[in-house]
């Protein structure tokens, strides 16, 4: 066989997707997926940003044998059939699929005299997946560490890029800006999610993830809190600046300080700054005790939300820390790691690891088995 076509909306493509192309390679010399612009849904991306994806996802596997089509006004079928393709694949989970794309294939065939259709069944693990279910993850805390399994890692990219965007630019109400004040504004969107703070490759942990997580975290406060709007922009403010200067020459400021020093000096919120900018230092062990801020142990439950997460989560955040130290000696990292993570352990036992009664309840008991059990696999 040729060509054969694989035809979806594919927002997002899902590893469920991935799998179905793949079957498609085996069967034929060439594949050609075909993006449906339907003017009835209303995809999270445009036609042209979900083909940049799916080039991307194919691209990372090294799959220089599939092509991307973008479909406007038209049946897939006889698009296809315009391409010289004979076949189409789709993926059949369950009865449910196969009574729907059952009925595809004959409107395709008898009605449209279009390509055909040839039915696959996904592996056990895939047989869930699909861009609605991946949909409905998005929302509590942590759902991106959920998402993150069934999304190929420029679909997922793109998905927190997007989530990251509309935040900063509710956060700013970029509406009421003037023209001068949202060029500044989407000059620190871009700096900030970039190469040089929280988008760089070399982070693994203090990357687009915690950064992410800890909004999150902020949101579902606010919500379970009555939190006033203006805390809640304070603490966001300061989350989105308070990582994103990191691993600074050694005798240098910290990184928090010199992240506090980045947010002052950004001009988004001149009336307002000296706030955030507290609350950033509280993040650093240095200067902690000498903060006041009728926010800062919020900050900080904010900060070590991860520390309380499921075991899963919790050992990939201990394995990004160590690549982000990756240079470091395993035996020095295993001393300097156990010293933090036993000062974490004293805080946890005292009751003392998350000073506000909001986190102490959501994560003090699962971060000290956490903590608990990493020192027993730094010993």
């Amino acid at each position: 066989m040729k060509k054969i076509a694989f035809s979806g909306t594919l927002d997002p493509i899902t590893n469920g997707h991935m799998w179905v192309i793949g079957e498609a390679r085996a069967l034929a010399n060439a594949v050609v997926v075909f993006i449906s612009e339907n003017p009835f849904k209303k995809p999270q991306f445009s036609a042209e940003k979900r083909k940049a994806i799916v080039e991307q996802s194919v691209a990372a596997q090294g799959w220089t044998d599939v092509s991307v089509v973008i479909v406007k006004g038209d049946y897939t079928a006889q698009v296809a059939k315009r391409h010289g393709i004979d076949y189409l694949i789709r993926g059949i989970r369950n009865n449910a699929d196969f009574d729907y794309e059952n009925l595809i294939q004959q409107a395709n065939v008898d009605v449209l005299h279009g390509a055909k259709t040839l039915f696959v069944m996904p592996p056990r693990d895939l047989g869930s997946v699909s861009s609605s279910f991946v949909r409905g993850l998005q929302g509590p805390v942590g759902w991106h560490f959920s998402v993150k399994k069934f999304l190929p890692a420029p679909a997922y990219h793109a998905w927190i890029l997007d989530w990251l965007r509309r935040d900063w630019e509710t956060l700013w109400q970029y509406d009421q800006l003037t023209r001068e004040a949202a060029t500044n504004a989407a000059y620190w969107f871009d700096y900030l999610v970039g190469d040089a703070a929280y988008g760089a490759p070399q982070r693994h942990y203090h990357c687009l993830d915690h950064l992410l997580h800890g909004l999150s975290e902020i949101a579902v406060w606010a919500a379970n809190t009555n939190a006033s709007a203006a805390d809640v922009a304070t603490l966001k403010q300061a989350f989105w600046f308070h990582d994103a200067v990191y691993q600074v020459p050694h005798g240098a400021n910290s990184n928090e300080e010199v992240s506090a020093r980045l947010w002052l000096r950004s001009g988004l919120a001149p009336g307002a700054s000296g706030g955030p900018a507290q609350l950033i230092r509280a993040t650093d062990h240095l200067q902690m005790n000498a903060i006041s801020h009728q926010l800062k142990d919020v900050m900080l439950g904010i900060d070590l939300a991860i520390l309380g997460q499921s075991d899963e989560v919790y050992d990939a955040y201990t394995r990004g820390v160590r690549l982000e130290y990756r240079d470091v000696p395993a035996d020095l990292y295993r001393e300097n790691r156990r010293r933090v993570m036993l000062h974490f352990l004293g805080l946890a036992r005292e009751g003392k690891l998350y000073p506000d009664p909001y986190f102490a309840d959501l994560y003090g008991e699962a971060a000290l088995k956490n903590i608990a059990r990493e020192i027993g696999a730094l010993a």
